[in-house]
């Protein structure tokens, strides 16, 4: 039983695997030919909204089951070289849902990234004429003048304004129930992460004309690589506001008034972030015990800061590289099997280690 977690993405583990199975599966034939209830109604932890959304578009379960990925994916690129690795997914639910279920910093990094995931699935499913609710952008059509002059609109503009659409209805319904502040919390840094794919939305040309002169152009908006997005919203987490609910309970304040105060753009978040050192369900926390940590390191990856002070262990490898790579004409690169032999340094698990748990 997942409903313990919050919001839809913490109750997609089972969406993921419906929707990335091969679309000759029982549950897609389901859906396929009517029976979307069934698939719907047996999500665990969806909302009545979003069960209706569910109904009404089965086949945007596959693109959702996409943005999951790619945001999970995104979640542990960027954390790889922290305590907190966003490897909760891999090492059971619970542990990421008890970080969702406290307001840090890095619950406000998953919200955003995961609200941004399913932006940039669902849009793209758009464009590749996935869905049958949504085409290209339907706006970019006839002339248009830029910088550079006039061009046609043409090719397949991605429709993100779809996306954020679909989004926004998904995602956000299971907070527009609570009136609370950390639903408040979720609403705003969901948004941020949908403005975040909006904001690397690019004009793409392809130019006609005499060897490749541009007196004619054709262009399309286009989306950019979601790393974009995830590097755009990591800088966000670093700089993320810690905020308190205003008097009136309708926005926050910030909780520091050295800061300036969150704009759409930003993350925030209430509370402080555990320091993740040791095993703590309470936390989501899985420590650090066994993680690699560089030794020559001066940041958050060094064996210091990952292992917290406990040390670490040392162990020789051997492992199979690439080496004496040569190019040859015209477009090859040539390499050899190297066997390497490499220290790999482990952080030692503290005395009596085991989880801790307050409840």
């Amino acid at each position: 039983n997942m409903n313990f977690l919050p919001g839809i993405w913490w109750s997609l583990p089972l969406v993921l695997v419906w929707a990335t199975a091969p679309v000759t599966s029982s549950w897609w034939y389901m859906g396929a030919v009517g029976s979307s209830r069934v698939m719907c109604d047996n999500v665990p932890g969806l909302v009545s909204r979003q069960r209706q959304l569910c109904r009404r578009h089965p086949e945007a379960m596959l693109s959702i089951g996409r943005g999951v990925a790619a945001w999970t994916a995104e979640c542990q690129h960027q954390f790889r070289r922290h305590r907190w690795d966003c490897n909760a997914l891999e090492r059971g639910q619970r542990l990421l849902g008890r970080v969702l279920l406290r307001s840090s910093r890095e619950s406000a990094f998953v919200h955003a990234i995961s609200s941004a995931g399913v932006v940039f699935a669902i849009t793209r499913a758009c464009s590749q004429g996935e869905l049958k609710s949504c085409s290209c952008d339907p706006k970019k059509k006839g002339s248009a003048k830029d910088s550079k002059g006039h061009f046609d609109w043409g090719g397949c503009s991605d429709n993100i304004d779809y996306g954020i659409k679909f989004a926004r209805a998904f995602v956000d319904a299971k907070e527009w129930k609570g009136k609370d502040a950390r639903a408040l919390m979720n609403l705003h840094n969901n948004r941020a992460g949908r403005k975040a794919v909006k904001r690397f939305l690019r004009q793409e040309c392809k130019c006609h004309g005499v060897s490749g002169s541009c007196t004619l152009r054709t262009c399309w908006l286009a989306m950019a690589d979601f790393r974009k997005t995830g590097d755009y919203l990591w800088k966000k987490y670093n700089g993320a506001i810690q905020v308190v609910m205003n008097q009136d309970g309708t926005g926050f304040t910030v909780a520091n008034k050295k800061f300036k105060k969150p704009t759409k753009n930003d993350l925030v978040y209430f509370e402080s972030s555990p320091d993740y050192c040791i095993r703590d369900r309470d936390v989501g926390s899985p420590g650090t015990a066994g993680r690699v940590c560089n030794q020559t390191s001066r940041g958050m990856d060094s064996c210091e800061v990952m292992c917290c002070g406990r040390g670490y262990d040392t162990s020789r490898v051997s492992r199979m590289t690439k080496c004496e790579c040569k190019f040859h004409w015209c477009c090859a690169v040539r390499c050899q099997d190297c066997l390497e032999v490499v220290d790999v340094h482990t952080c030692k698990a503290p005395k009596g280690a085991g989880w801790i748990s307050r409840t």
